[in-house]
């Protein structure tokens, strides 16, 4: 077998120990809903059907390279900022009784333990079709406060991936990729709510976003509703993304 051979079979097996998993955010308006994944095996845990999309790592495979190919393979997402939040590498993580039927099912080494780097990406819903294949059955958009369990560890790497995007949200401003183009700051004030998962002042909201300085006023107002329209704001994208690369002081309520 020539050395070339050699090279291109060894470039193409997976990692039996390291994997990427990534915690896809979306936003309808209303409520976060998280992408998760349905494995195709009737031996998958039936008590946690629905998935984190993941996967091991090629050997000759950055990191970030993995990350997107799984997503793409997956549930046919491309072109996604998909940013590393943690690393996941507990002995027992995969070993969970309910799991190991399938994971004996679509793995060669089952037993090897596996670490995982999460990703996240904050992206929105309607912008995007999604196209699962390779062992995911299905890939759809779950509720956040409907996700009680997860197989592996994965509920807890999502909610890790939370706590992450909130510190974040502090620091940063949200809501470019997850908001329409126009939008209002009721609206606006929904998303951060859904994140934060509690109420928030109304006025005290309005007045440190406006005094934030990343929105542009327009002038334009909502059509056709029964209460008194609001006014559509958008992202003033130069200082949105000044923000997105130095970050801010403490943006809390």
């Amino acid at each position: 077998m020539s050395r070339e051979i050699i090279k291109k079979e060894i470039n193409n097996q997976l990692n039996p120990n390291i994997s990427v998993d990534c915690v896809i955010f979306g936003f309808d308006g209303k409520e976060l809903h998280v992408l998760l994944i349905d494995r195709e095996n009737e031996l998958k845990n039936v008590v946690s059907a629905h998935a984190l999309p993941g996967n091991l790592v090629y050997d000759h495979e950055k990191l970030n390279m993995a990350a997107e190919r799984v997503l793409k393979e997956l549930t046919g997402l491309t072109s996604i900022y998909l940013e590393q939040f943690g690393a996941f590498g507990d002995p027992d993580r995969i070993k969970k009784k309910e799991d190991q039927p399938w994971l004996k099912s679509v793995r060669t080494n089952p037993n090897a333990r596996v670490v995982t780097i999460g990703y996240y990406s904050l992206i929105r819903m309607s912008d995007y079709e999604l196209n699962p294949s390779s062992f995911a059955k299905f890939a759809k958009w779950i509720p956040l406060k409907e996700i009680k369990n997860l197989p592996f560890d994965h509920f807890k790497i999502l909610n890790s991936s939370i706590e992450y995007l909130r510190s974040n949200t502090k620091i940063r401003p949200i809501g470019y990729n997850l908001l329409p183009e126009k939008f209002t700051l009721n609206e606006m004030q929904k998303l951060y709510e859904a994140i934060f998962n509690k109420k928030i002042d109304n006025r005290n909201f309005r007045r440190k976003i406006i005094n934030l300085d990343v929105l542009d006023k327009l002038a334009e107002k909502q059509e056709g509703v029964a209460h008194k329209p609001a006014t559509f704001y958008k992202f003033n994208v130069v200082k949105y993304e000044n923000y997105i690369e130095k970050g801010f002081f403490k943006f809390e309520f």
